[in-house]
């Protein structure tokens, strides 16, 4: 499946029981696109217990497993609403219980919960403001780029704001950030460029991953990260290499809702897992 062209292989285990476990081995095999799916994450869906309809699972490219990805999560989302001709469902991550609906046709809208704003919870290395932390890329008098803010969305994030998304390295300079001494876990590196105050212009560097098409938690912290510094309302179109998505930081409950399309490419078997 594909979210704004942010590319998923999806595995259903939950008729055999247990977990996946996948060595980094395995999953950069069925990651590749020439001997495998060719993707940005892997799922898997698995039983859980209520409240939740099923657990969700999720590998980087790279390897590693992680605890949220947002696009994916509107994928599974999808197929298991499809499953019990529903609208809603509720699924069960590393990273807590996430709430989505139906928000159209092949269109499904994620509530990510409140973003982690805190140092520690980003994690960073050091106390400080996670508006803008203290990186910063060339000259130290006269940087190309700096003080970007740091949000958590059951992933670490860095959001850079630039003038013009397209001047931007993104592969050189997301590659040398991603493993900045400041993200002892590694961090999503987003180039994000302000068009407007409800539209916003993105890519991400995806710590695992590379540089994707998409990324539905780096589209929830680039809104987050623009609306503390005030260049942005709470509500706001990301403009992504593969699409759009709406994104929305209620005031009410401090939740970010994410809406996005999803697509299925093609299903088959892979025996040996």
């Amino acid at each position: 499946m594909n979210g704004c062209g942010n590319a998923f292989a999806i595995f259903d285990v939950r008729a055999r029981g247990g977990a996946l476990y996948l060595a980094p081995e395995q999953v950069k095999a069925i990651a590749a696109p020439e001997r495998g799916s060719g993707c940005d994450q892997i799922m898997a869906i698995e039983k859980s217990e209520a409240p939740a309809d099923a657990f969700m699972r999720i590998w980087n490219a790279g390897g590693e497993e992680v605890s949220a990805c947002g696009n994916g999560t509107r994928a599974v989302a999808w197929l298991l609403m499809q499953e019990a001709a529903s609208d809603q469902v509720c699924i069960q991550t590393n990273a807590g219980l996430l709430h989505a609906r139906r928000a159209g046709d092949h269109l499904v809208c994620v509530d990510m919960g409140p973003p982690k704003l805190e140092w520690n919870e980003i994690p960073l290395a050091e106390r400080m403001d996670t508006r803008g932390i203290d990186i910063k890329v060339g000259p130290i008098d006269a940087p190309v780029l700096s003080l970007p803010g740091a949000v958590n969305m059951g992933n670490p994030h860095a959001v850079f704001f630039v003038d013009d998304v397209a001047a931007i390295e993104v592969e050189t300079l997301g590659a040398m950030l991603e493993h900045h001494p400041l993200f002892p876990l590694a961090a999503n590196i987003g180039f994000a460029e302000v068009r407007a105050k409800d539209e916003i212009r993105l890519r991400v560097w995806e710590r695992g991953a590379g540089l994707t098409k998409a990324c539905g938690t780096g589209a929830c912290a680039a809104l987050v990260a623009c609306h503390r510094r005030g260049l942005t309302g709470r509500q706001a179109k990301l403009i992504l290499d593969g699409g759009e998505l709406l994104i929305e930081w209620r005031e009410a409950d401090n939740h970010i809702l994410m809406t996005g399309p999803v697509e299925l490419e093609y299903e088959g078997e892979m025996e040996g897992l």
